[in-house]
């Protein structure tokens, strides 16, 4: 058995999809669904499981022997906006029940891979290299990078790194994001505002050596962070923190431009003032070093900006229901 912990959320329940298309559904799915409003729910609704613990419940039953060890326990759960302002949830969510999560890990030697995050690398002055040994000069911009921080330093002081894989993801967009709210992708964003008034909205710059529009980001296609995830536990001697993104940056520009492509539909670009209280926390740059995964023995090519834009649009956001669902997949093959 597998355990997703955030497997009804984005990246865990398409790593859910990801194993139902190898065949497998002996996972259990371990999350909290929230309000019907939200739709979350519908993350699982196309796709099979074995059973559904709440968060609540989980580490209690996991801790008294109440679950069969698994043979691997897949960590996305976490708060994940990068606007929660409740410190104190945050060091709860997403460090403690980490920790709790890891020592169970390594107690019983259960294969362990686990989301942390690239607002680790706060401004990017110090680099994106997925460097243990320099974990220590990185300063995030965030209490929700902080906190995702402190995992990763525990885990490297405690020699969790030895044996457990963590996964720095850049900027995700994909299927089964639609519940984020404001922390969905600009890719999910665009698309609404085309379909709903035919232009785009994006952030003017209040820096002199980027143009409008030319602020860069390493955005990520969500099939490309589930393979990795997928070779991961496939090769359960390869350990350490390890980035999960393109490998390349690209502008908000190109990426409005490619969803707009999408879409057979003319550009239409509206660049608007950023927010005074994100000038100061704002990552004007950040491009995943992938060296390291790479050089780990990972093979596949990253999809392209253009290439995942696409499908993302026209098989999912375009369609009468976008989300992973095993059925929709049969129909199409």
């Amino acid at each position: 058995m597998i355990i997703i912990t955030g497997g009804a959320g984005f990246i865990g329940s398409a790593m859910l999809w990801e194993l139902n298309m190898q065949g497998r559904d002996d996972v259990l799915v371990v999350d909290t669904l929230g309000s019907t409003a939200t739709g979350q729910w519908q993350n699982l609704s196309g796709l099979k499981f074995a059973d559904f613990i709440p968060r609540d419940s989980f580490l209690p039953l996991l801790e008294t022997g109440a679950l069969p060890d698994p043979s691997a326990i897949i960590h996305m759960g976490a708060i994940s906006a990068t606007t929660e302002t409740d410190a104190d949830l945050l060091i709860e969510r997403n460090f403690a029940f980490s920790k709790r999560v890891a020592s169970y890990c390594m107690q019983k030697r259960i294969r362990l891979i686990y989301a942390s995050s690239a607002a680790t690398y706060g401004d990017g002055s110090m680099g994106y290299e997925d460097d243990e040994t320099r974990i220590d000069t990185l300063r995030p911009l965030n209490m929700y990078g902080y906190s995702k921080q402190l995992f990763d330093r525990w885990a490297l002081k405690n020699g969790v790194l030895k044996r457990a894989a963590g996964l720095k993801f850049f900027n995700v967009y994909g299927p089964n994001e639609y519940h984020k709210a404001e922390m969905t992708s600009v890719v999910y964003k665009a698309f609404r505002q085309i379909r709903e008034k035919g232009s785009v909205n994006l952030f003017k710059s209040h820096r002199p050596d980027y143009r409008d529009g030319q602020q860069q980001r390493d955005f990520v296609y969500i099939r490309d962070c589930t393979a990795i995830m997928a070779w991961l536990l496939d090769h359960p001697d390869t350990s350490g923190l390890f980035n999960a993104g393109s490998g390349e940056a690209r502008s908000f520009s190109d990426l409005a431009l490619a969803t707009f492509a999408a879409l057979d539909t003319e550009p239409d670009i509206t660049y608007i003032p950023m927010p005074e209280n994100l000038q100061g926390r704002y990552q004007y740059h950040t491009c995943a070093s992938m060296g390291k995964l790479r050089q780990a023995g990972y093979r596949k090519p990253m999809t392209t900006l253009e290439e995942g834009v696409r499908e993302y649009v026209r098989n999912y956001l375009d369609s009468e229901r976008p989300y992973y669902d095993l059925q929709s997949h049969i129909k199409h093959a």
